[in-house]
């Protein structure tokens, strides 16, 4: 098969492009930089330049392959607006390429404030729609497509993708328990992260296309349904020799920066209809693993 790929050389995209190439597949990324493409080039992957703002490379990549998987996002977290609306007119234009195709789609999606105060499972709705949404709506617009003969996929991601090389929320709490000489978490410290491990996800996005999901489904990239953010602060601050310390959520702002709406989020998730219909077991090390390591404190 081949795929085409956008984020094909970021953080869970290398691990799935990986995946993709070591089972046969035939891999076009969507590349930034000449970087981005002599990486992709080196693996046995083929490189298409562009970026998310530039439509026309999209919609030839997914044109030419017979499948897409969308893994790219801005992430700007300062300005989510340009995030979002890069991200809902990405699937808008990967959608209407693939219409009446009923090629596979696989679109990447987030955990985060899906099911607040419960354990979110792969029948729960994205309760996000329109532009104005988180992720711009992307996940429902992508299902949209389905009655149109694309075969949606869509791969809800861990708030917490970890491993060597990580350069998300957990680094970040790395980065804020060094700044402040202490591991914190948020009043309790009762709710809780989904995780997984890198490999784990990437393994995920290629099982999804080798199994041949049916249209419209809803995946869990989840390995650990949900461990406290106090117990996450414990192993940083065993890991940094820090104090573990409550911080009120009055003070989280001023504690946590931007990292604050999501640490102090219940965004626990389980994977048991994932794991029945792919026939995936987790293999990769613990959210705790990873930290013991030491990968996170170099």
């Amino acid at each position: 098969m081949h795929v085409f790929v956008t984020g094909a050389t970021g953080w869970i995209g290398s691990a799935a492009v990986d995946q993709l190439l070591h089972a046969g597949h035939k891999v076009t990324g969507l590349a930034r930089s000449d970087a981005s493409a002599t990486a992709l080039e080196a693996k046995g992957a083929q490189a298409l330049r562009g970026d998310l703002d530039h439509l026309d490379s999209l919609r030839t990549g997914a044109a030419e392959a017979d499948a897409v998987v969308h893994l790219a996002n801005k992430h700007d977290w300062a300005n989510p607006a340009v995030t979002n609306k890069a991200e809902r007119d990405a699937v808008q234009t990967i959608g209407d390429t693939l219409a009446g195709s009923h090629r596979p789609f696989v679109l990447a999606s987030g955990l985060s404030f899906l099911t607040p105060g419960r354990v979110a499972t792969e029948q729960d709705a994205s309760p996000f729609h329109g532009p104005d949404s988180a992720r711009g709506g992307s996940e429902n617009l992508a299902l949209d497509f389905v009655p149109k003969g694309v075969n949606t996929i869509v791969v809800r991601f861990a708030p917490t993708v970890h491993g060597d090389g990580d350069q998300g929320f957990m680094a970040g709490l790395v980065a804020t328990a060094r700044a402040k000489t202490l591991a914190g978490y948020i009043d309790a410290g009762t709710n809780r992260w989904a995780a997984i491990h890198r490999g784990d996800a990437g393994r995920i996005v290629r099982l999804a296309l080798d199994k041949q999901a049916p249209a419209g489904t809803i995946l869990h990239a989840v390995a650990e349904t949900g461990i406290p953010t106090h117990d996450i602060a414990e192993v940083i601050g065993r890991g940094l020799d820090l104090p573990i310390t409550s911080i009120p959520t009055d003070r989280a702002g001023d504690h946590f920066g931007w990292l604050t709406r999501f640490f102090g989020t219940d965004m626990a998730a389980s994977s048991d209809t994932t794991r029945t219909l792919l026939g995936w077991t987790p293999s990769g090390p613990t959210l705790a693993e990873d930290l013991d390591s030491g990968c996170y404190y170099r």
